[in-house]
């Protein structure tokens, strides 16, 4: 099993490819991108659409690990819960990929951005914005208003976000999801829910020449990971990890 596991809860690697015109979206098209998908992992077999012209396929989500894909007007997205190695997931957004110029008809043009994303998910009873001010603490000019007298946090979900090249077309972002309410501090009622962290490496345009989508999820994907062993996973999600166990 990854390291990654033994970080949170859960984990997950997410692949999207936002496109700048609108993806095909005939019956014919569509299955056909999803046939290509379940023949390389045929426990994929449920699939159905949302509103708005999305349409799933997805491996049965009771299981600790499971895959996803989906394609979406303008986005082109894959998914895995828990893999047993990053490689795993790797692999999965390498074939949507490479299905993704000829099955839908995407051009290195039409390009709008590329991400990849780690997330990490805690479960925790009780204010996700208080734990995340007790693990991260606060910038020095904010910490004094924790002082206010009868002051609870109702909010709190940092982001940085951090351009990586000259052009700023590469970039990253560290982010945070509470799901803490005003309600469940006014009652003191807190319900057993995910607290949710994002790490995203995204590049923005179209393709170099030479350059395919799978090259470009690559680097992507190289330097998300680097990014969060080198730095979040020591600095925030550990100990946010540490502050869960002493609640």
């Amino acid at each position: 099993m990854s390291h990654y596991a033994s970080l949170s809860d859960d984990y997950y690697i997410n692949m999207n490819l936002n496109t700048e015109m609108d993806l095909p979206q005939s019956r014919e098209t569509v299955l056909h991108y999803f046939e290509q998908i379940q023949k390389r992992f045929p426990a994929m077999r449920n699939f159905y659409g949302r509103e708005r012209g999305e349409f799933v396929l997805e491996e049965d989500k009771d299981q600790a690990s499971y895959r996803w894909a989906t394609v979406e007007p303008r986005r082109v997205c894959s998914g895995h819960v828990n893999p047993e190695t990053p490689q795993e997931a790797f692999r999965q957004h390498e074939l949507a990929l490479e299905l993704a110029p000829y099955a839908l008809s995407v051009s290195p043009l039409d390009c709008e951005s590329l991400n990849v994303m780690y997330g990490f998910d805690y479960t925790f009873r009780g204010n996700h914005s208080e734990l995340l001010v007790e693990a991260l603490g606060l910038a020095p000019a904010l910490e004094r208003l924790l002082e206010i007298p009868g002051a609870m946090v109702l909010g709190s979900e940092p982001a940085l976000q951090l351009a990586l090249d000259e052009e700023c077309r590469v970039q990253c972002r560290l982010s945070f999801e509470t799901r803490t309410s005003a309600y469940h501090v006014r009652t003191g009622e807190y319900p057993e829910d995910q607290l949710s962290v994002y790490f995203t490496a995204r590049r923005y345009g179209s393709l170099d020449p030479g350059e395919t989508f799978v090259d470009a999820m690559q680097r992507l994907g190289t330097l998300c990971t680097e990014l969060v062993d080198s730095y979040v996973a020591e600095n925030v999600l550990k100990p946010l990890q540490r502050a869960i166990a002493i609640r």
